[in-house]
């Protein structure tokens, strides 16, 4: 979502600004700019603005010459107005007065995140003469601190925070005061970042956007206020304390902008899809046998958070999630009431902290993100904190993230950076994860025997090849593609544990092609959706060998005689023939317990053909993010 990266220097910072944004253009975002104090002939603010993409920006900057030592800059996912200029960070604020909007400001900002008293804010600050220019809540934050400023941009903002209500993470400069700049979060993520030489001093909300500058970093806590000056900075926690270097230590965190090299793939997400055999195979690294230690891989390790300790008290899972990190708690939910036979409830993130729920301070509560930075996933956690529930778990592929810092106990992923904004490696690498807790909790609860070990950790370490197997087919799917992508309607069955990855494909299809799909238990067919079913409605239909195989072989019955069009991945073994109306995948072997992990790769490859098929945006496609940074 959002990206800010800014810079306090004694060197021109706008070509550093500008390889920020572009190193935060995965996140997603329809509007981007840069704003600096410039010392030129005329002196004051000045910024450039776009709603096209980065390089847009870039030549902009380029033929305004824009150049400052001091300076700001965003890629916005809209929330409050428009996709429009006018409504791109940096704001700026004005005078008051019936001139004000021609006046010169004297603040600029800009800002993640959503401020839910902002009409109130705004109808204060509009009776004191301000003129706002834009739509957005952010530009409030800028008039409001202007409205406090005398002469000291630290306690301006400091007293503006206090009016503020929701969640940002900002950076802030004034033109008065040309090497200084000021950043908060509270909801959002923030970090610094320390220069080679001491002197320069970064902001970012990413490590991502300052690869190749520093790898210095500090990571900003849950209500941290930041005051940056040439070559100093000094931090205050959410009471306003002074806040020790030991308390916010320097860490060396490398980001690996070389992840985003292309290569000889079309489209990130391709390039992704194909990553997967190496992504499990590093997310199963060092992975010799099931142990609690597993899990032991919080970066500040906080004490009594032990796995052992924590597995053996639990008696039941809740899993916290949204997207495509649901429905991989989904497929969990599956194999943790299987074969660790531990009661578990998957919830949508977003839902949870607004509905009554029974607290159990026995329950493993185990959150997945991939960024780890997910408001809503965060908050989910929190309110199960608040509730009482303090054996908390990550599934997450960022060992620096905010989820990652907050839960007791992490299993790291390590799917690498992932740039598409459909999630396909991060989706296989958190399966990867959850596969091994249930195992882990199925060893705590005396429910796994040595045998079922092996057997299980065998079939984990035979995944990558296993993956690369499924990776063959894409020329048969490239073929469902064609048919696919002249259809504005389709739907998804499975049943059982191959449920979710029915969820997840239909999702895939709906994200980057912009096709309608639904998915189905196969099951519920008859009970409303077979009145959706015509031969131009295509039924995408997950068939591994397993029991429910025969159930699933009259549902696919009931399709037919209504006239629909079946696509059908199907193990080998399934007997299940191609004929009119029904297409067949066969998928290289049976993959047991495992086979959501395999069967998703087909649907993966479907959405991404029948995308380019259609001419989408496939890695940023309209209206989404890659990372939600916002309720």
């Amino acid at each position: 979502m959002c990206g800010i990266v800014g810079a306090v220097s004694t060197r021109n910072i706008v070509p550093v600004l500008v390889q920020g944004l572009e190193r935060l253009e995965y996140r997603g975002y329809d509007s981007c700019g840069v704003a600096v104090y410039a010392q030129d002939a005329t002196p004051g603010l000045k910024r450039a603005r776009s709603t096209a993409r980065v390089a847009e920006l870039a030549e902009q900057v380029a033929t305004t010459h824009l150049e400052g030592t001091l300076g700001i800059a965003h890629t916005r996912w809209a929330t409050h107005g428009a996709p429009v200029v006018h409504n791109a960070h940096p704001h700026f604020s004005h005078g008051t007065g019936l001139d004000a909007a021609s006046k010169p400001g004297r603040i600029a900002l800009v800002h993640n995140g959503i401020i839910e008293n902002h009409d109130e804010l705004r109808a204060a600050l509009q009776a004191r003469g301000y003129v706002f220019d834009s739509q957005t809540d952010t530009e409030v934050i800028a008039h409001l601190v202007d409205s406090l400023y005398d002469g000291d941009l630290f306690e301006a903002v400091k007293s503006a925070l206090t009016h503020l209500h929701g969640a940002y993470a900002i950076a802030v400069f004034c033109k008065d005061e040309p090497q200084r700049l000021v950043g908060a979060r509270a909801g959002s993520p923030l970090i610094l970042g320390v220069g080679k030489d001491g002197q320069e001093l970064f902001l970012a909300s990413d490590a991502m956007a300052l690869a190749g500058v520093t790898d210095q970093i500090v990571y900003l806590e849950e209500g941290d206020l930041i005051d940056m000056q040439l070559g100093k900075y000094w931090l205050f926690d959410k009471a306003r304390k002074p806040v020790s270097p030991a308390q916010r230590p320097v860490k060396t965190v490398v980001a690996h902008s070389g992840a985003a090299e292309l290569g000889p793939y079309r489209h990130y997400m391709q390039k992704e899809i194909f990553e997967q055999p190496r992504a499990i195979a590093d997310t199963l690294e060092g992975v010799e046998g099931i142990t609690p230690e597993l899990f032991d891989q919080q970066m500040n390790h906080q004490p009594g958070a032990n796995a052992a300790r924590v597995f053996a008290q639990i008696d039941s899972v809740l899993i916290l999630a949204c997207g495509t990190s649901y429905y991989s708690g989904c497929t969990a939910k599956y194999w943790l009431e299987s074969i660790a036979k531990i009661p578990t409830q998957v919830e949508v993130a977003s839902e949870y902290r607004y509905r009554d729920s029974v607290p159990n301070p026995n329950t493993l509560v185990v959150t997945i993100t991939q960024s780890g930075e997910t408001a809503d996933t965060l908050a989910a956690l929190r309110h199960a904190q608040s509730l009482g529930m303090h054996h908390t778990l990550t599934i997450c592929n960022v060992a620096t993230s905010a989820m990652v810092r907050e839960c007791s106990l992490a299993y790291v992923t390590r799917a690498g950076v992932e740039i598409g904004v459909a999630s396909t490696k991060a989706f296989t690498a958190q399966l990867a994860g959850l596969f091994l807790l249930t195992l882990c909790l199925a060893q705590a609860k005396g429910r796994l025997s040595d045998a079922e070990e092996q057997r299980h950790m065998k079939a984990m370490r035979h995944l990558p090849a296993a993956l690369q197997a499924v990776l063959a087919l894409e020329p048969q799917v490239m073929a469902w593609a064609d048919d696919f992508a002249s259809c504005e309607n389709a739907l998804f069955l499975g049943r059982g544990l191959h449920y979710p990855i029915a969820l997840e494909g239909a999702l895939k299809l709906k994200e980057i092609s912009y096709i309608h799909a639904e998915a189905y238990p196969a099951g519920e067919l008859k009970h409303g959706p077979l009145a959706l079913v015509t031969s131009s409605m295509p039924v995408v239909t997950v068939a591994p060998n397993d029991a429910l195989l025969e159930k699933l072989k009259s549902n696919m019955h009931e399709v037919r005689a209504r006239g629909g069009v079946l696509y059908v991945l199907a193990d080998a073994d399934t007997r299940i023939e191609s004929g009119e109306g029904l297409h067949v995948i066969r998928m290289p072997e049976h993959y047991g317990e495992l086979s959501p992990m395999l069967h998703v790769v087909p649907l993966q490859l479907l959405a991404y053909h029948t995308a380019c098929a259609r001419g989408t945006d496939v890695d940023k496609p309209r209206n989404l993010a890659k990372s939600v940074t916002v309720e």
